[in-house]
């Protein structure tokens, strides 16, 4: 099982970046995806999770309005397009998979947001 995220790095305010992760070793169709964040010094957050089909999709307040989590199940990828980002984004991002007791876990990706 792997789960590689990608498309981390340093961005100014109000700049935008798009995440990816792809996934191999599972049936990604099956599973919800998830992507989380943790900033130095506070535990892990849930930013955006999307149902195995698309059909649910949820985000953290703090993110609504601003960022977009996608799916393409051809590519067994999950995307998170950030807009608007800002210092409070700055964090190492996570893309989880998850169906029933399964959990499968990428290694992170930075995003800095500072001018």
């Amino acid at each position: 099982v792997q789960v590689v995220e990608s498309g981390g790095g340093l961005v100014q305010p109000g700049g935008s970046l798009r995440l990816s992760c792809a996934a191999s070793g599972f049936t990604f169709s099956s599973y919800a995806m998830s992507w989380y964040r943790q900033a130095p010094g506070k535990e892990r957050e849930l930013v955006a999770t999307i149902t195995s089909v698309g059909g649910i999709i949820a985000y953290a307040d703090s993110v609504k309005g601003r960022f977009t989590i996608s799916r393409d199940n051809a590519k067994a990828t999950v995307y998170l397009q950030m807009n608007n980002l800002q210092p409070e984004d700055t964090a190492v991002y996570y893309c989880n998979a998850r169906l029933f007791q399964y959990h499968y876990w990428g290694q992170g990706t930075q995003v800095t947001v500072s001018s």
